[in-house]
């Protein structure tokens, strides 16, 4: 008897998650040079956070679906300790959003848990992508790919799927092929290097010789002349950051230098994560001393309200900078250890 169009797709629905659940069977089966079974062990990655996260992803050498959880817990938990610690700088709605993430700690850590030891896959967004991504790039890519650095990587790079004729497709391939450039070629990272350090220099010039145009500007007509009346609104604090911004400015341009001319994988990697740190740190010292007078505007309201953005904004800043630092010390380890193994 001839199946119909929707029992023909039910059937090949039901086929396809049956070899998906044993290809997860089958992945959290494979051994583990921890000797623990892979649940337990994906359990225990998120027990004590990124702490645990880090200690399984150095130890666990074999097994995808522990080092899956190891990363997720890592990328998960640091940042959202990050996103409490930098939260906490700010007067009443830092505490409100401090509680609020702290629910959300305490739910994602017990869901995750439950969802590794029931050997699942479980990803978080966003989260989960960049652990399967930082997985799959550091199961794959070795030193000596990288050391050879004139465009072995890239033609060892997989091709992706063919996008539909959208324009959404179209914009994925797009950002992949730049994606890639900048990456896999030594032309596009002395491009990125080269990028780098012409921004870093005009922040320079700027922050340190022109930063009092960063003000409120009140403007009068009288008999038809027009005046001008600037309100800056850095106070005598920000001379206590210049030094601290300065320093990671000079640092980041001559780190990118160095890459330039001495273009290697471990170096590279090394290079950017100290340089996103001092980037956090720059920040998060930007936070703390926080050297804004927002209430040169006349409107109070406005200026409570411009004050919290800019906090959020510097917060959400240092989050994004230590998700890639996160994502940049998970490929480095994930590659030593697979060198250090080999």
């Amino acid at each position: 008897m001839e199946l119909s169009p929707e029992e023909r797709r039910k059937v090949y629905e039901e086929e396809k998650a049956r070899i998906e659940a044993e290809q997860r069977q089958k992945t959290v089966s494979d051994s583990s040079t921890t000797g623990l079974v892979p649940n337990i062990a994906g359990l225990l990655c998120y027990l004590a956070g990124w702490i645990t996260g880090i200690i399984f992803l150095v130890i666990e050498q074999k097994n995808r679906f522990v080092r899956f959880h190891a990363i997720q817990s890592i990328i998960v938990f640091g940042t959202l300790s990050v996103a409490t610690a930098l939260l906490s700088q700010i007067p009443l709605v830092g505490v409100v959003f401090g509680v609020i993430i702290g629910i959300l700690m305490f739910i994602l850590w017990i869901v995750l848990m439950i969802k590794a030891y029931q050997g699942e896959f479980y990803k978080v967004a966003i989260a989960g992508d960049l652990a399967e991504r930082s997985l799959s790039l550091g199961d794959t890519v070795t030193e000596e790919k990288h050391e050879h650095v004139e465009d072995k990587e890239s033609a060892e790079t997989p091709t992706p799927p063919k996008p539909a004729s959208t324009g959404i497709g179209k914009a994925k391939t797009i950002e992949y092929r730049m994606n890639n450039f900048f990456a896999s070629t030594r032309a596009g990272r002395v491009t990125a290097s080269s990028f780098v350090i012409a921004w870093s220099v005009i922040l320079l010039v700027f922050f340190s010789f022109f930063h009092k145009y960063i003000a409120y500007y009140e403007v009068d007509r009288v008999g038809g002349v027009t005046t001008w009346t600037r309100y800056p609104f850095l106070t005598n604090d920000y001379y206590a950051w210049l030094p601290i911004l300065v320093t990671t400015l000079v640092l980041s341009i001559a780190g990118h230098i160095l890459l330039i001319i001495y273009d290697r994988y471990w170096l590279r990697q090394i290079v950017l994560i100290i340089l996103n740190v001092l980037a956090i740190v720059t920040v998060v010292n930007l936070v703390s001393i926080f050297p804004f007078n927002f209430y040169v505007i006349p409107n109070i309201t406005v200026a409570d309200v411009v004050s919290v953005i800019v906090r959020i904004v510097l917060i959400v800043m240092a989050v994004g900078i230590g998700i890639g630092t996160l994502v940049t010390f998970i490929k480095l380890m994930t590659n030593f250890v697979k060198a250090t193994a080999e």
